[in-house]
Order: C-alpha cells, then structure tokens, then sequence
C-alpha cells in the first residue's frame, strides 16, 4: 500500500508534507507505514482516495502482489 501512496505522491509532484495538510493524515503516519511501524487503516485511507481524488479500491486492490 505504502507504494502505490507514493507513486500518487510523486506523480502528482507532491511531498509528504503537502499531502499531510491536504488530506488530514499526519505526516508522521506516512513515515510510520514505511517503516512498518503501522499498516492504514480505513478512515485513512478513505481520506487519501479523496484528496488524491481516486477510489478506495486503488490502495486495497493488490492484483496478487506483495502488499506494501
């Protein structure tokens, strides 16, 4: 998951930061699903599809791969 976040990120010409004050996750709860520490939740993830304007099914769908 945390991969197709920053592909959305950097497609969009964005850092964590800006995106954190877009779309209310904290940007230390990017850094945290980076490093592990934490996997998204719903509430989160229903926040980033919205402010990058994509269904909530882009970041559940894996198509078989290894989850990120």
């Amino acid at each position: 998951m945390y991969q197709k976040y920053c592909d959305l990120r950097d497609a969009r010409g964005l850092n964590d930061y800006q995106v954190a004050n877009g779309s209310g996750v904290n940007q230390s709860t990017f850094t945290d699903w980076k490093n592990g520490r934490s996997k998204p939740g719903v509430e989160k993830l229903y926040k980033l599809a919205i402010y990058f304007d994509v269904p909530m099914e882009y970041f559940m769908d894996t198509k078989g791969k290894k989850e990120d």
